[in-house]
């Protein structure tokens, strides 16, 4: 995918128009599907396309914003403002949904999570080391901090995706009120406890390695930060695309729904469709720093949007089981669990060296295939 904008702003270059105008035209096109204007035929499939248009441009300007943030705030501040945003305005579309939905919805939390971690460690993860192995042949990145994500990431996948299926004291793939009230606290202190550590404690575990200075995206890093004045403005500008893009991406479930009906796929189906593009500003940022070089950026921009996911959607997801009574479906089924610990296994092994090739992208790669066609064809 091109960027009209390959480098950030600097501190005299003012944003780009496009950049402004793509998420008032993306709020436009939310407006017009609040209207209900009863379209079918051709026209209703014109409003998806154009909708569709607008969610994509949307990302492309999310994208640009939250690079002119990171690059004023330095990493690995830059990278968790973006993971950040989408997790949060993710986690407020879920409970919404929930809320909405009511008890019907007991397995949204779970599935929507699930999705999102499998797209992250086999889909991003695979498509930057596929991508960045074929650039330059080999990768490097700082193996500590990769090394606490992935630990971080591990015991928080296990307790609240896998460990649910083993408990007694609640029948089913569920906790108790009490087992969730724990697992919701415990899933805040890892995930907060590694968010010190990135940004303070240990921060320099994540920071790029002195040969990523060489690499092709050497003229943005080194380019003069942009100013206050602009950085606070593509801040706002970017919640602004981040809520575009999964308003967008609500407005298209109907016709995505339709279409996964029509192609006779599981209705589990929707909900990749769905995470994966509530995480492409995510995606988008994670494979242009792969494509010049900066590994680092992309694994943490990766594993930390996994980590905000699940840290951040199963306390909240909690609050809103524990207040209504309703029952909070999380332990996944037998297939998913193999598919979550092979995941996990495969990607301490693949990112265990500090060194990545074309290999272990493929094999994230295949890993993602076979997830998307067991979901398709269970």
């Amino acid at each position: 995918m091109s960027d009209p904008s390959p480098h950030p702003a600097s501190a005299t270059a003012p944003l780009p128009r496009w950049s402004i105008a793509t998420p008032l035209i993306g709020w436009l096109l939310l407006g017009s599907t609040q209207l209900n204007l009863g379209l079918s035929g051709g026209m209703a499939l014109l409003h998806s396309v154009l909708l569709a248009i607008g969610l994509f441009a949307s990302v492309l300007a999310a994208v640009h914003h939250a690079e002119v943030v990171a690059h004023r705030v330095g990493e690995p501040y830059g990278t968790l403002v973006l993971a950040l945003a989408v997790t949060v305005i993710e986690v407020a579309l879920i409970v919404s949904l929930m809320l909405a939905g009511g008890p019907s919805t007991s397995a949204l939390a779970r599935d929507t999570v699930f999705a999102a971690v499998m797209l992250i460690l086999n889909g991003m993860v695979g498509l930057c080391l596929l991508m960045g192995g074929s650039r330059f042949k080999e990768q490097t990145f700082g193996l500590l901090g990769v090394s606490a994500s992935l630990a971080t990431l591990a015991a928080i996948s296990v307790l609240t995706l896998v460990l649910p299926n083993y408990t007694t004291t609640a029948p089913g793939p569920v906790y108790s009120p009490s087992q969730l009230a724990f697992i919701a606290v415990i899933s805040l202190v890892l995930y907060g406890t590694f968010v010190l550590v990135q940004t303070v404690r240990h921060r320099d575990y994540f920071l790029p390695s002195d040969a990523t200075g060489k690499a092709a995206g050497d003229e943005e890093i080194h380019a003069a930060p942009p100013s206050n004045k602009a950085a606070g403005l593509s801040a706002l500008l970017l919640l602004v695309c981040l809520v575009a893009v999964v308003l967008l991406a609500k407005g298209l479930a109907p016709t995505i729904e339709a279409a996964v009906a029509a192609m006779g796929a599981p209705k589990a189906l929707v909900g990749v469709i769905i995470a994966a593009v509530v995480l492409l500003p995510e995606g988008v940022a994670a494979l242009r720093a792969a494509r010049a070089n900066r590994l680092q950026t992309s694994l943490n921009l990766a594993l930390g949007s996994a980590l905000a996911s699940i840290g951040l959607t199963i306390p909240a997801v909690a609050i809103v089981s524990l207040l209504t009574g309703w029952t909070l479906t999380l332990g996944l089924d037998t297939k998913s669990s193999v598919l979550l610990l092979l995941s996990l296994f495969v990607t301490s092994l693949s990112l265990g060296t500090g060194r990545t090739t074309v290999l272990q992208g493929t094999v994230h790669l295949v890993i993602f295939a076979v997830y998307l066609f067991t979901t398709i064809v269970p």
